[in-house]
């Protein structure tokens, strides 16, 4: 049940913190970076697939509904979630020992969270900038974009990973 709190309260706050803070920063003009794909990078993996992409339906959905886009962050959103553990699988040969944890830098060591989150990172950035073009009109806008808001959200995940308990816990 405690869990089930803490990642009930970390899903209101990301939503809150991308409406208020996340969504009035554009960097360059291109650079958005995307909050909220924290608490999808954070979910349990023990958590089975279709679960976790309803969780990040809920959160893409509630993003849009604030943000008045129609549907492109929850399709985003259900598309990294159901990434996640194919990810997982490509990145190293033994998932099973991390069948049970909670992905952070602690429990994955830094090279491993590193390529997780940088590569869920850009399959939302890809999904959601392809999804509002809907077009390759302007390829090289599209690929600034795509790009720069990759490392922005990359960057603030592992900021945000390195202020939570589990992140402090390991320089101790």
């Amino acid at each position: 049940m405690n869990s089930w709190l803490r990642f009930l309260l970390l899903f209101v706050v990301m939503v809150f913190l991308q409406v208020t803070v996340g969504n009035s920063i554009h960097l360059f003009g291109v650079a958005i970076p995307f909050l909220y794909i924290y608490f999808i990078v954070r979910l349990p993996l023990s958590l089975s697939t279709n679960w976790t992409m309803t969780v990040a339906f809920l959160l893409g959905l509630t993003i849009d509904v604030f943000c008045n886009t129609p549907g492109m962050n929850a399709l985003s959103c259900v598309i990294v979630a159901a990434l996640r553990k194919w990810l997982l699988k490509l990145y190293t040969p033994r998932v099973e020992d991390y069948a049970e944890v909670e992905p952070s830098i602690r429990n994955f060591g830094l090279s491993l969270y590193v390529r997780y989150t940088l590569t869920l990172s850009f399959c939302f950035c890809l999904t959601l900038f392809l999804v509002e073009s809907l077009s390759f009109f302007d390829a090289g806008r599209l690929a600034l974009r795509v790009f720069s808001s990759t490392i922005l959200t990359f960057l603030v995940i592992l900021g945000m990973d390195s202020l939570t308990k589990s992140g402090r816990e390991k320089r101790s």
